[in-house]
């Protein structure tokens, strides 16, 4: 039986959903090779064997002006890895989201190394900032893309990339009687998820909003509950300490947000990758962003798209409300809220969204990885 091939491999996850996804490309990988990891990762990353050089966390940076007020310690961190990357003469490096912080390193090592770089998640040159395109071109040899739409983008830019596929293709909704003993809810009640942010900057920028909003939803409609998934303890408590429930009928749990989404008939939801799940497990979002005004008045201008919200951007079309800036309000979400509960649920969104999001599955993201 012929030995597996060993590689190095440099990693850096900055984000929760990013940990998830550079973790099923690790166990894909290990199928085939035997690998030995360095860089950063989150807990999942960690599993597969990463020790990681400092806590993921602190690349949770969000905007343009929070990176810039950070920039002397994101650039001191990037330093570090590259350094390690080098010193270990890693054979390849992904970069799972985070593309300003990758970028950096995708380059230093394409000039100094002979590794082969690989973006996992593709930056969203479709979107805004498209000069990027030049740099994806220099530096990195292969995107591997979640969505069809950012592959078809590559390909007509004539660049290496391939479609994943999403992982929510295959998610499903969980069992609703299951849930409500499982979190020990109260079965008569009606739900709806709250998902403010994965990042503390987000839910400080957002949870404001949505407790005034649940506020003014729960006068009229005091058969609601309202339940909050959040990635980990450090983020729950952050919310517990920091902001005001009152007399909210609020639940706030660890690692639920599918269980939280599946038995809810809507969902609240800040810009990201936690808006396709909502609508792909029946709870409709409603799409919210709000950030500081320079950061909106600089981003607004580069935008090349109408719509923000990735189920919306998978469709083509807004099939979920999107409510941006000074449109995120209290009132606006009510107002938005009202309308969705009125509506009897459509199932065959939901199917066409799981369809686009399938792709071309790990094992052929391996095999085109062996072929660099």
């Amino acid at each position: 039986m012929q030995s597996k091939k060993t590689f190095k491999l440099g990693i850096v996850a900055g984000e929760h959903s990013g940990d998830r996804l550079g973790a099923e490309i690790i166990q894909a990988l290990k199928s085939t090779y035997n690998i030995e990891l360095f860089g950063v990762g989150g807990p999942r990353i960690s599993q597969e064997g990463l020790k990681s050089e400092f806590d993921f966390n602190k690349l949770h940076v969000m905007g343009l002006i929070e990176p810039l007020i950070n920039i002397r310690e994101l650039t001191r961190l990037r330093k570090e890895l590259i350094n390690l990357f080098l010193d270990k003469q890693v054979d390849y490096f992904v970069g799972v989201d985070s593309p300003d912080f990758n970028m950096s390193i995708h380059k230093a090592l394409k000039k100094r190394s002979t590794s082969k770089n690989i973006q996992l998640v593709s930056p969203s040159v479709w979107g805004w900032r498209e000069n990027r395109i030049k740099s994806i071109k220099k530096y990195i040899d292969l995107t591997v893309c979640l969505f069809n739409f950012e592959h078809n983008y590559y390909k007509k830019k004539e660049m290496n990339s391939i479609h994943l596929g999403h992982p929510f293709s295959e998610m499903y909704s969980s069992d609703n009687e299951l849930v409500i003993n499982k979190y020990n809810l109260d079965g008569r009640k009606k739900f709806m998820a709250v998902l403010p942010g994965s990042r503390k900057s987000e839910i400080k920028n957002m949870l404001p909003t949505y407790i005034s909003f649940m506020k003014q939803h729960h006068t009229k409609y005091p058969e609601y509950t309202y339940l909050i998934p959040v990635a980990d303890k450090s983020t729950m408590e952050y919310i517990q300490t920091n902001f005001s429930f009152e007399d909210l009928p609020i639940i706030i749990d660890i690692n639920c947000s599918k269980d939280f989404l599946s038995i809810s008939k809507l969902s609240v939801v800040t810009s990201g990758t936690a808006t396709l799940e909502a609508a792909i497990l029946g709870a409709e979002p409603i799409i919210c962003y709000k950030t500081a005004s320079l950061n909106y008045f600089i981003i607004s201008r580069m935008l090349k798209v109408s719509d923000v919200g990735l189920p919306n951007l998978l469709l083509d079309s807004r099939q979920f409300p999107e409510l941006i800036q000074k449109a995120c309000t209290a009132q606006s979400i009510l107002q938005e809220a009202e309308i969705i509960q009125a509506r009897d649920s459509n199932d065959m969104i939901v199917n066409k969204l799981r369809n686009l999001l399938r792709g071309k599955g790990r094992e052929e993201v391996v095999k085109r990885i062996s072929l660099l």
